[in-house]
């Protein structure tokens, strides 16, 4: 029993760094975003923040610890009628936190090159051990989170940011329709999590991308 619970906590002391810069990057880049199109909500609202406090959702944060490939923040608020075009500006806002992602995961693959020439460049076992291993294995799990949470908040399923990519190149009718039963759309997620559906559309893609970066 106990050397499972030594080696859960040992990951989780890996992925959590990694996990709390994904998700905080996530959702200020929608910040960022809404307010480069001129919405002060989300900065009227402190969210324009690093501090991964502001943004963490417990429920999010557990089911991320459980499946280690989908979780969830508190959403960033954003209110489209700031938006010169509503719905071009909720696909823009909605884009921006994947791409965020993706962004990372590329740059903690470069940063992962880096470590592993340092490793066989800085020969003491000491730091070797103690710094550049933990950093290596960050940035590997860097590389996972952030593309999992990336690819897994494309599904075109509302509230999830590419259904509201998806809502915004709907017919408005249908979009509409849509919208109105967005709050079935994590019951239906996590079901599909349940099942292990989700699990079978999502690691093929991570694997790929990740086989692309590493």
């Amino acid at each position: 029993m106990f050397p499972d619970v030594g080696q859960f906590l040992l990951k989780l002391a890996i992925f959590a760094p990694p996990m709390l810069m994904a998700v905080t990057f996530h959702e200020v880049s929608h910040g960022v975003a809404a307010a480069a199109l001129g919405d002060p909500t989300a900065r009227l609202a402190g969210r324009l923040t690093l501090n991964p406090l502001k943004h963490l959702d417990p429920v999010g944060l557990l089911v991320f610890v459980i499946t280690q490939m989908i979780g969830w923040a508190k959403p960033v608020p954003v209110d489209s009628r700031y938006f010169r075009n509503p719905r071009t500006g909720m696909m823009i806002v909605s884009v921006a936190g994947p791409a965020a992602n993706f962004l990372l995961a590329g740059v903690s693959a470069l940063a992962l090159g880096g470590l592993e020439a340092a490793f066989h460049a800085w020969r003491d076992p000491f730091w070797q051990a103690n710094l550049l291993t933990p950093l290596l294995y960050m940035c590997v799990a860097s590389v996972q989170v952030n593309l999992s949470l990336g690819v897994f908040n494309l599904l075109p399923i509302p509230p999830l940011d590419g259904g509201h990519i998806l809502l915004g190149l709907l017919p408005k009718r249908i979009a509409y329709e849509l919208a109105l039963r967005e709050r079935w759309g994590f019951v239906i997620v996590l079901l599909l999590a349940m099942s292990g559906v989700l699990g079978r559309i999502l690691s093929p893609v991570v694997s790929y991308l990740y086989n692309l970066l590493i």
